[in-house]
């Protein structure tokens, strides 16, 4: 999620489909305001699972148009859409069924939070 975050995704959520779907475990959706940061988005999230966790996308699919993007890690498959594109989707309500995962706080949220103690 950081890695996301870290070029400014909006709204990410992850959804676990654990017992909902066969295909992966979880859903992880955010979305930028362009298609230059979505692809930024995109580039941030591979190259960082691959230099911290070993891991690379068995597909990635939709970078030439960046309006929406799929990076499919078997275990997880990630969605970075373009705003609108999300709006159309509408993955989380298509996937209703399936609860939010908690994210960890934003860098910031942590230290703000730390600072009012």
């Amino acid at each position: 999620m950081d890695a996301a975050r870290d070029r400014k995704a909006e709204d990410v959520v992850a959804l676990d489909l654990r017992g909902l779907s066969d295909v992966t475990d979880t859903f992880i959706i955010c979305h930028g305001s362009s298609d230059r940061q979505v692809a930024a988005i995109v580039e941030n999230i591979e190259r960082r699972l691959l230099v911290e966790a070993g891991r690379k996308p068995t597909h990635i699919e939709g970078l030439r148009r960046s309006e929406w993007v799929l990076m499919d890690y078997i275990d997880f498959v990630v969605h970075v859409f373009l705003e609108e594109k999300r709006e159309f989707y509408r993955l989380e309500r298509l996937w209703g069924d399936a609860p939010a995962l908690p994210l960890p706080p934003l860098p910031e949220e942590s230290a703000g939070a730390a600072e009012s103690c």
